[in-house]
């Protein structure tokens, strides 16, 4: 499972190679793109997914399965024995054809057909480019970048993609030559135009210029020679015309210019004069191509852009310049994966053609997919930092099904304006440095807990110690390279956890935990039901409600103030959490404008997003969605589909439902009339990310009319979506419950947010 190389001549090169191909004995449907030097094979496979249980009776957990794609990139001189592991590891009943992209096909045909007895079924290259681009935007929201070489904290700077809207693009390929694409759905692309100066350009009249015929050396030379020494600058000219044009000094007025005068030059400055040129060329042409077919974005791609960030500098500045600021080159940090990904998805539709009959077709790839960041090499997260040798080096990037369709949550303002992090950790050092060493100080916590959530299990420590070193590895990766797994954020942190946790079939290491609280919180319900109907005024009970909503977020195990109090000798109670509530004003108070808000207005339908368990769902949220359900407001209450810390799930709330309901006659009732119901984001996580959220939900938020949205704790409300602007009104609500952020926000432990926003449009 490491990153590191391992030399064919180790005699663990069979179980190298399974190290490699994961799962490849529950695989199904592969493809291959072939090149020169470099393979990539693709294929679909089963993972067994452990659901926990706390039944005694119960010796193993039981086990599903959920899907994983696999995109594994290596030498091509070890492809034979990939190929030959294949045969003997892996079922290849009821496939008789085997997909296959790339300019080396013709060379690997025959050795394919007789190793694995399949037909080899030759895909066009474009097709499979432009299949994977759009796989690969849809489904990685941290997939393209733009190229920032001023940024003194992070050259990489993110931007997610509206797929709905990024049609129609460019796909410009730079190798040998270079070959442009509009590509304006799945389906409908063409090449456009092209050039014979690129890759093979630089890397032959380099090899001439500097007598050096390894490309990755002449990059190198590139990063360090000056160009300027070589090419005629504007400010080495002048004249009266110049002066009335006003271009910049500094702007290239003639390549290689200079070069009659040899004292001053180097191979290293003809080698950055040769790639300036050279990039300048293909920026010019695919703005001018982009303007024809009025593209909305340019992204680059091919082997001489991947793995250079000299390449994507000078690219970026020369569509900078030609676009007039209009337009920005962008990158994939999957690309060099992108024709494997279009090849698997073309092999699946192909066999459905084949058998004459679409029902046929695999459709694990029309659900929504999110990047197993646990289970990519470092060559598989991000652009590598270099080439693959023939030793058993490998790029590996999987990809989880969602088992649904996700979309963007309707009631946002604009796609393109959120962005759900609060703090961005590639840009702040000082808050990534914090929140990194915040995780590893509660990777112990965490594992004892996985332990007691699958006591039933002879190797749950074992399990649990293989999570807690793999996920300090990562974060030591993070730590050197924040941007190896896109924009790095706290989600990001707390959502790597989860997947390593899982990957040691740990699904829900807080279960015991949870069951625990839920089972006291439901017995106190009808308690704190009663005190809030002993208020009479109507102000004073929604004020308590709101006090009640804040109160429950404290019960908290992902942050380490309320956890020294909920371990402490004397536990916490949910009166001993609202005495934590501080007097107003609060740290964010806006209050005053909800309570305003909620007399004059007749909200139709609020879906309420929840996070934690027991006396936060139980004893906060439930009393705050009674009132509103008691002025005729619907509530959707909006809980995470799968396990995060001891945030609470659908399944789990909805079991509690008839036990809640037997206490309440008003909550039983809006349970039978529907006016009370319980759905899930879609999401397992302590964080929300409103880009991607379960279909059917964002169907409903829609049909039911929604007009005020109500997000609930730190994760949220404050790590994410402080910022998130809807349509409809909205109010975040957290108390915040770790010093470092409190320091940051000028508040306190246990300062409270409060933030009440009227929506952008009157629904």
């Amino acid at each position: 499972m490491g990153d590191g190389t391992i030399g064919a001549g180790e005699p663990s090169s069979k179980a190298c190679i399974g190290d490699v191909l994961r799962n490849l004995k529950n695989a199904k449907r592969y493809a291959f793109d072939i090149g020169s030097s470099i393979v990539k094979i693709a294929y679909c496979s089963s993972v067994p997914s452990h659901t926990a249980s706390t039944d005694p009776d119960k010796k193993l957990n039981d086990v599903e399965e959920s899907f994983r794609l696999h995109f594994i990139e290596l030498h091509i001189s070890r492809f034979q024995e990939c190929l030959q592991y294949i045969r003997e590891e892996c079922s290849l009943i009821g496939t008789d054809s085997i997909a296959c992209t790339g300019s080396n096909i013709d060379a690997y045909q025959p050795r394919i057909c007789d190793l694995l007895s399949l037909k080899c079924v030759k895909l066009n290259e474009m097709e499979c480019l432009a299949k994977g681009n759009n796989f690969l935007l849809r489904n990685v929201l941290d997939e393209s970048f733009i190229y920032d070489h001023k940024s003194e904290a992070c050259n990489y700077v993110f931007q997610t993609i509206d797929p709905s809207t990024v049609f129609p693009y460019l796909i410009v390929n730079v190798s040998t030559g270079v070959s442009i694409y509009k590509v304006e759905s799945d389906d409908v692309f063409e090449r456009i135009g092209g050039s014979s100066i690129g890759g093979g350009t630089f890397h032959g009249l380099g090899n001439l210029m500097a007598n050096c015929s390894d490309f990755d050396k002449l990059m190198s030379m590139a990063e360090s020679g000056d160009h300027r020494n070589v090419d005629v600058l504007v400010s080495d000219l002048q004249g009266a015309m110049l002066e009335s044009l006003c271009l910049s000094n500094d702007l290239i007025a003639g390549s290689f210019g200079k070069c009659e005068d040899t004292t001053k030059r180097g191979k290293a400055d003809l080698i950055r004069s040769l790639l300036l040129m050279i990039s300048n060329s293909i920026g010019q042409i695919s703005v001018l191509y982009a303007q024809k077919i009025n593209a909305k974005s340019i992204f680059f791609g091919g082997y001489f852009v991947r793995n250079h960030a000299i390449s994507m500098r000078t690219i970026s500045y020369a569509v900078n310049y030609w676009s007039q600021g209009k337009m920005s080159a962008r990158f994939l940090r999957h690309e060099g994966y992108t024709a494997a990904i279009g090849a698997f998805i073309k092999q699946n539709e192909n066999v459905a053609a084949a058998a004459l009959n679409p029902s046929a077709m695999d459709k694990c790839h029309e659900l929504s997919w999110k990047e197993h960041y646990a289970g990519c090499s470092a060559l598989g997260r991000f652009v590598p930092t270099a080439p693959l040798s023939s030793t058993f080096e490998v790029g590996r990037l999987e990809m989880e099904c969602c088992n649904m369709k996700l979309q963007t949550f309707p009631l946002l303002t604009s796609y393109e304006e959120y962005i759900p992090d609060t703090v961005n950790l590639n840009d702040d050092v000082d808050a990534r440095d914090y929140w990194i060493s915040c995780m590893e100080k509660s990777v112990q916590k965490t594992l004892t807990k996985a332990v007691e959530s699958d006591k039933q299990s002879p190797d749950a420590e074992l399990r649990a110690n293989l999570f807690k070193d793999r996920y300090l590895s990562h974060l030591k990766i993070i730590k050197e390279k924040s941007f190896a797994y896109g924009c790095c954020n706290v989600r990001n942190l707390l959502d790597l956890r989860e997947q390593i946790l899982n990957e040691q079939l740990f699904d829900d290491a807080f279960l015991c935990q949870k069951q625990i609280e839920n089972e006291l919180a439901v017995r106190e319900l009808p308690n704190v039901l009663r005190i809030i109907d002993a208020i009479d005024n109507v102000r004073d009970r929604q004020i308590a409600v709101c006090k009640g909503i804040l109160a429950g977020n404290v019960f908290d195990w992902g942050a380490k103030e309320a956890v020294k109090m909920m371990e402490s000798s004397g536990g916490l109670s949910f009166s001993s959490a609202l005495e934590l509530i501080p007097e107003r004003p609060w740290l964010v108070d806006e209050l005053d404008d909800w309570l305003k808000s909620v007399s004059a207005k007749h909200y139709r339908c609020a879906a309420i997003f929840v996070d934690n368990s027991g006396g936060d769902v139980l004893l906060g949220v439930i009393p705050f969605a009674r009132e509103l359900l008691k002025m005729g407001t619907k509530v959707i209450i909006v809980c995470n589909w799968s396990p995060a810390l001891n945030d609470v799930t659908y399944n789990e709330l909805v079991a509690l439902m008839p036990e809640i309901c037997a206490g309440d006659p008003i909550l039983a009732e809006a349970v039978k009339q529907e006016q009370l119901e319980i759905e899930h984001s879609g999401q397992g996580s302590p964080c929300l990310d409103l880009r991607r959220v379960n279909s059917k939900l964002c169907e409903k938020i829609k049909h039911e009319g929604v007009d005020l949205v109500v997000i609930e704790g730190m994760g949220r409300a404050l790590h994410t979506n402080y910022y998130a602007e809807f349509e409809c009104d909205s109010l975040k609500v957290a108390v915040i419950k770790t010093k470092w952020l409190a320091d940051r926000l000028g508040g306190a432990v246990f300062s409270t947010i409060f933030k009440f926003q009227q929506g952008s449009l009157r629904l």
